[in-house]
């Protein structure tokens, strides 16, 4: 959420960064391999905090907007009142 301060394009590239389950699994196995647990706990910790994200609504964002995601319009306005 911090790259959202910088402008939306950095902001969305941060926030899918972290809510990309691919990174979140790729985090798991790391620390799982590599017996660190902190890393292995940070990999189940961001795998279900997208999760979750995914079951309100929330997904990954497009740049032009932050309510305006892979899942569509967050609050389930059109998009064309928003412009």
């Amino acid at each position: 959420m911090l790259g959202y301060l910088v402008n939306t394009q950095i902001g969305a590239i941060a926030y899918n960064l972290f809510h990309h389950k691919g990174v979140a699994i790729a985090c798991y196995l790391a620390g799982y391999f590599l017996v660190t647990h902190e890393l292995t706990l940070a990999g189940v910790v961001l795998f279900a905090h997208s999760s979750f994200d995914r079951i309100m609504g929330y997904g990954l964002k497009y740049s032009d907007n932050f309510k305006n995601t892979h899942l569509g319009w967050i609050g389930g306005s059109d998009v064309s009142s928003k412009t």
